[in-house]
């Protein structure tokens, strides 16, 4: 259900939320006993929203504000209360395309940027899994019919030109959580900028490279670019492992408020790289060398599987849910047709997988330079170790970004990780 009970929008803190629950019935009887009774706890530890964890005799939610600021900054950020519509409209559609891969949404509130969710219990955030050495079987299978789903069904291969620009302009006003990542991630590491942040003083000297490496910077232009320009489909926008809620038997894609429609390549290179991320903090975290030997075989493989799962389950989409404006049936006909829609298809995988190549390395600088990081790293205590697990995954996505047409198939990424997984490299003083 979706309301606007109130007037205007403020801030809600413990009692103010549980009043405002206790007037909505359904939701009332879904926590059950009193009001009175209901424990709440905020527990939001992202950049951006609060998040509340509501728990009552006989259930259970969780409910997201969102601030008028970056929470991560302050009020000196500000930032548009939108970004809750964008969300719920996002999470509305992926739970129709990808039924069971999102929380269940509740009710939700436009004036107060406030939306309800199903408590996913005993789920937890992917990152922290990852960085506590936790394998998860069950991801795979989840994440890339996820992707393929939600990207191929809201893209020209399945829409008509008219549904696809309806679409896109459904999400154009978006574009204030898009500038974050024009800024953050396709930018402001490549240059001094105020809120950039690294494991100083051992990575001052590959950041100064990165300021100065012209190749890096048309790269990098590059894909800037094509994530402005090029609406191939509906995005998550921030498809990262702390984005992600999992168990052994079950995955849930969380907190879409970046959702847009942009290149596909972003978000599959956003799961690809904290993959890889976590594969190269993973030595950071051993208490004794070579006890996580079996984890990190574990990723790598992990990341093989993804693309590889994803590839075959959108081209298995392409070919028989196929009812889009792009590349018209009319053209294709006969088995000379057939044949030859069949090779472009693979040039157009080729294709994808070079921009993800390209936006999993610019996902990787971004969390190592720029102003957000991430625990896979954050919590390695040792300064000095922490730089080298960060200086060997920025020499990969170097790499990944200037020469991705290089990277032909998904096992050359991971060979190459797994040649850097004991390089020294040289370290600022």
């Amino acid at each position: 259900m979706t309301g606007s009970r109130a007037g205007d929008y403020r801030i809600l803190q413990e009692a103010a939320l549980r009043d405002y629950l206790a007037g909505l019935p359904e939701i009332a009887a879904l926590l059950g006993g009193a009001p009175a009774g209901w424990a709440i706890t905020e527990v939001g530890d992202g950049n951006l929203n609060l998040v509340f964890i509501v728990k009552g005799n006989r259930g259970g939610i969780a409910v997201k504000q969102a601030l008028p600021y970056v929470r991560l900054v302050g009020e000196s950020w500000p930032l548009p209360l939108s970004r809750a519509h964008y969300e719920y409209l996002a999470l509305s559609r992926q739970a129709e395309l990808a039924p069971g891969l999102v929380p269940a949404l509740l009710h939700h509130n436009e004036t107060l940027a406030l939306t309800v969710m199903e408590l996913l219990e005993p789920h937890v955030i992917m990152r922290k899994g990852l960085v506590a050495g936790t394998r998860y079987p069950r991801f795979v299978e989840d994440i890339t019919t996820f992707m393929a789903r939600t990207l191929f069904f809201t893209s020209d291969l399945a829409l008509t030109a008219a549904e696809k620009k309806d679409a896109i302009a459904a999400f154009a006003g978006n574009h204030a959580l898009c500038k974050i990542t024009e800024d953050l991630i396709f930018t402001d590491p490549y240059r001094i900028a105020e809120q950039n942040h690294w494991t100083a003083p051992y990575l001052d000297g590959l950041a100064a490279s990165l300021r100065d490496d012209m190749e890096l910077h048309v790269a990098i232009s590059r894909l800037k670019l094509k994530f402005m320009a090029s609406p191939e489909a509906l995005l998550h926008g921030d498809l990262h492992t702390g984005s992600i809620m999992v168990t052994e038997g079950e995955t849930r894609v969380i907190d879409p408020e970046f959702a847009f429609y942009g290149p596909m390549g972003f978000d599959v290179g956003a799961v690809l790289a904290n993959l890889l991320m976590a594969y190269f903090a993973s030595s950071g975290h051993e208490r004794s060398p070579g006890e996580r030997q079996a984890f990190e075989s574990w990723v790598l493989e992990t990341v093989e599987k993804v693309w590889n799962g994803f590839a075959r389950k959108f081209l298995g989409l392409w070919r028989t849910e196929a009812r889009g404006d792009a590349y018209p049936v009319s053209l294709f006909a006969g088995d000379k047709g057939a044949a030859r829609l069949e090779i472009e298809r693979q040039a157009y995988l080729q294709r994808l997988f070079t921009d993800t190549v390209g936006f999993a390395a610019a996902k990787t600088i971004r969390r190592i330079f720029g102003l957000a990081h991430n625990i896979d790293f954050e919590l390695i205590e040792d300064p000095k170790s922490r730089a080298i697990s960060e200086a060997r995954a920025v020499r990969l996505a170097r790499g990944m970004m200037v020469e991705a047409v290089a990277f032909r198939t998904i096992a050359d990424v991971t060979g190459a990780a797994r040649k850097l997984r004991d390089w020294q490299p040289e370290l600022s003083q």
